[in-house]
């Protein structure tokens, strides 16, 4: 999956970039991340951070942040922004970071697209100081498990195959001529989970997110996604 999004690197920035592009970003998965959000403390991790939309958010909000990802065409682009902030190279599973060095981590939309994805937790628990939290979302486990069978609000979802088994999947979307796939893993809520209590972190908070009545009035057919969960997001902390 790493080569995958490696390969993606530029589509993806300008898929993140154009405002509008990613609506269940802005309007959705950001303001569910932002309301489990810690105040500003000693030092932030931006966990996979790509092409660094989350850093610059972070930072704009008064952290001291650096992102990290494995990608080197992500890290190139998060670094070329005009508004950059500071990224370095470096694979999610092996962090070139000490134990305790920071107080919070983000690790937004990047953990389904981990191969390693439990050692990927227990990195980010090393590299946390006690009572340190971690702020992760991914796409619901319930979501990436099926479909619905149309766009009308009552359209029936359907399970494709199992949901307890983890499933390599590639989501492509076109916008305004340019195709990006997604490379991503879907697993059972159960894998997160254990991921977490191998790595001696414990869930603080837990939000099954989906669109408002007022992003449904803008966009009709997300009506069906207020019955179906498109995101996780979970505030997780170190127990001291």
């Amino acid at each position: 999956m790493r080569q995958g999004w490696e390969s993606e690197a530029a589509n993806w920035a300008w898929f993140a970039r154009k405002p509008g592009y990613d609506d269940a970003h802005e309007n959705i998965n950001r303001p569910a991340l932002v309301e489990l959000l810690p105040a500003p403390g000693r030092r932030t991790l931006d966990f996979a951070c790509g092409e660094g939309r989350l850093t610059r958010l972070l930072r704009s909000m008064g952290h001291a942040v650096v992102g990290v990802d494995a990608s080197p065409s992500m890290v190139r682009l998060a670094a070329a922004h005009e508004d950059a902030a500071g990224a370095v190279q470096a694979d999610g599973c092996r962090l070139p970071f000490d134990d305790a060095t920071f107080d919070l981590v983000v690790a937004y939309m990047c953990l389904h697209d981990f191969d390693n994805m439990p050692q990927a937790v227990a990195e980010i628990g090393r590299v946390l100081e006690p009572s340190g939290r971690l702020c992760l979302a991914i796409p619901h486990p319930v979501n990436s498990a099926g479909s619905f069978a149309s766009k009308d609000g009552d359209a029936q979802f359907v399970i494709s195959g199992s949901y307890m088994a983890s499933t390599r999947t590639r989501d492509t979307v076109e916008r305004g001529g340019v195709r990006l796939t997604f490379h991503s893993e879907h697993r059972p809520l159960e894998a997160y989970a254990r991921a977490l209590e191998s790595a001696g972190l414990l869930i603080e908070a837990l939000r099954e997110a989906v669109p408002d009545d007022e992003v449904v009035a803008r966009h009709p057919t997300d009506k069906r996604w207020q019955r179906i969960p498109l995101f996780l997001h979970m505030r997780v902390i170190k127990p001291a």
